[in-house]
């Protein structure tokens, strides 16, 4: 089963990365792009074959591992 995981980091949590981002779209002549968050994707292929089971445990990867969620939220795609 494969699962996908974004992970962005919190509203209110400064991102240099995404301002970077912006600013450098700037200059290359790229107008109206007023905001730029930049996250992860994570794909993970599981062994796990219950779809409820299998978010359960992803949830956990993310919670210990994946994420760090002082500072960034995440959301989970089982498919």
């Amino acid at each position: 089963m494969k699962a996908r995981v974004h992970v962005m980091l919190k509203d209110g949590v400064l991102d240099p990365q995404g301002q970077a981002v912006a600013h450098a779209l700037g200059a290359l002549g790229f107008e109206g792009v007023d905001d730029v968050r930049q996250g992860k994707v994570i794909d993970l292929d599981l062994a796990e074959t219950d779809i409820a089971a299998a978010e359960a445990k992803v949830r956990e990867m993310c919670e210990k591992l994946l994420a760090n969620t002082v500072i960034e939220r995440y959301d989970i795609e089982i498919g």
